[in-house]
């Protein structure tokens, strides 16, 4: 039986979302389901959290997907004190970006509030209320350029699913939100309360916020232009499930239905890497997974991806890393 934390005494803390026309649906509504999932995780307790998605004016604000939200006003969401404040991300944040009433308002609740973040794009609000000067922040990888552009002193990384920089955090495009709210009960609640909540989502927990926006999978599949046919992203989806088995160049091949020459010929033209290289990055990023999400022996894990021993799986990790697989561990994994 999960074990919850023990009842509190203080009230629900308050989670305000500001949203605006334009904003995408999952930037608002991902962390929005993270924090009430974790009020009703536990029946028999108190709330841990009251979600209130707020407006500049309030009323209904018309997502970027067509689908329509209710909101309260700025001045009733600062009516009562805030905990966390957060600014969700869409292509509408550079039409309310000068929105001095908006941005006042989002400037001064989150100096007033414990913390404060943004999803994906909701970053350029943050900076357009002097918000995130020398900070380090993240956003969707599409836009890193344009945020380090219009707003060149903050630390803009390219690569993170989400930042937390003291008590501002930041996040990668759309999902990534859910990621960094489940982080933030964590925080405050501990890990029983989160894992039931990723549990109940059917979502990973936790990824780690230094892990990369990028899949292996997904961009060597992104790749795979040849007239549609997605043959080679049915081989990679394949590799991903077989990474303990030997991958040599022979055996892919035949699973692509190709010779191996031919195969690697082609393999290496449309991916811009050798089908080994594909392999050992593809190792790496599930590896890293289960470095974080498990507590298993590092000597099984590099087994499990096809290291074949802890050794080749260190020396890999340097490669693409820099870090040892214990150190990567020990920065992003479960305690």
């Amino acid at each position: 039986m999960t074990s919850f934390p023990a009842k509190r005494d203080s009230p629900p803390r308050r989670i305000v979302i500001v949203v605006y026309h334009g904003v995408t649906l999952l930037d608002a509504t991902g962390p929005a389901e993270v924090f009430g999932t974790a009020s009703n995780a536990d029946a028999g307790g108190p709330a841990a959290y009251q979600v209130v998605l707020a407006s500049r004016d309030g009323g209904i604000v018309t997502t970027d997907g067509g689908v329509d939200l209710g909101t309260c006003s700025l001045t009733q969401a600062s009516a009562e004190p805030i905990d966390t404040l957060l600014v969700a991300g869409g292509n509408g944040v550079f039409d309310v970006m000068g929105d001095s009433t908006l941005v006042n308002w989002i400037a001064r609740e989150a100096q007033r509030a414990r913390r404060c973040g943004s999803t994906c794009m909701g970053a350029f609000l943050l900076a357009a209320a002097d918000l995130l000067d020398g900070r380090r922040v993240v956003t969707h990888w599409r836009w890193c350029d344009r945020l380090r552009s219009e707003f060149p002193d903050l630390a803009v990384e390219d690569d993170p699913i989400f930042i937390q920089d003291g008590s501002l955090w930041s996040s990668a495009g759309v999902s990534a939100g859910i990621d960094m709210a489940l982080a933030m009960v964590e925080e405050d609640e501990g890990h029983a309360l989160a894992l039931e909540v990723a549990r109940r989502l059917v979502v990973y927990l936790k990824r780690p916020g230094g892990q990369s926006q990028f899949s292996e999978t997904l961009k060597a599949q992104g790749s795979d232009t040849n007239g549609g046919s997605g043959a080679l992203d049915q081989l990679h989806v394949w590799m991903r499930d077989n990474l303990s088995e030997d991958l040599r160049v022979e055996r892919l091949a035949k699973v692509a239905g190709m010779s191996p020459r031919n195969f690697a010929r082609v393999f290496t033209s449309r991916f811009d890497m050798t089908p080994a290289k594909a392999v050992e990055a593809m190792r790496i990023e599930v590896s890293k997974q289960q470095l974080v999400a498990q507590k298993t022996a590092i000597a099984q894990i590099a087994r499990q991806c096809g290291f074949q021993d802890d050794e080749r799986m260190r020396r890999a990790f340097l490669r693409h890393t820099g870090i040892a697989p214990m150190d990567y561990r020990r920065r992003f994994g479960v305690q």
